[in-house]
C-alpha cells in the first residue's frame, strides 16, 4: 500500500474554491500529494465548467498545478471499469463512486478522501475519510 491517499474530485474543487469553508482543508491535503485518478481530472474539468463557469485557460493552469502535486493520475481502463461494476454490484455503489474505490484500490492507496462516500467505511483495505465532515459549508 501506498502513504499516499486518493483524492477525489471534491478535494481539487475546494481547493481552488473562492471563500469556501473547506478550501484551507482541501489545500492542506493537495499540498501533501496523494493520487488521482483521469475520471477525477474529467470530473473536475466539467465540474469547473459547468457549475463554476471557469474559462479554459484558468482550468488549463489548475490543471497544470494539480499535475504538480500529486501523482500521475491512474488511467481509466477496461479492468478498473470491470472492477467498478463488480463493486457497484456487490457493495451498493453508485458506478462513479465505484470507480474511484477501483482505481484507489489499483493505486495501493489505504485512504481515499471524500465526502461522497461512506466516513469510516473500510472496504477492500481503502478506508474512506470525509476531511470536511466537521466543517461548516
Amino acid at each position: 500500500m501506498t502513504a499516499k491517499p486518493f483524492l477525489d474530485t471534491n478535494v481539487l474543487i475546494y481547493a481552488f474554491a473562492a471563500e469556501d469553508p473547506r478550501s484551507e482543508t482541501a489545500e492542506a491535503l493537495l499540498a501533501a500529494g496523494g493520487v488521482i485518478s483521469i475520471q477525477v481530472l474529467n470530473e473536475f474539468v466539467n465540474v469547473s465548467r459547468r457549475k463554476l463557469a471557469r474559462e479554459w485557460p484558468e482550468i488549463e493552469r489548475q490543471i497544470d498545478l494539480l499535475r504538480t502535486l500529486v501523482e500521475p493520475p491512474i488511467p481509466l481502463t477496461l479492468d478498473i471499469h470491470e472492477t467498478a461494476i463488480s463493486h457497484a454490484r456487490r457493495y451498493g455503489f453508485a458506478f462513479y463512486d465505484a470507480l474511484i474505490i477501483a482505481a484507489a484500490n489499483r493505486a495501493g492507496c489505504s485512504t481515499v478522501y471524500s465526502e461522497d462516500l461512506h466516513h469510516g467505511q473500510t472496504i477492500l483495505g481503502l478506508t474512506i475519510r470525509n476531511p470536511f465532515a466537521d466543517q461548516e459549508r
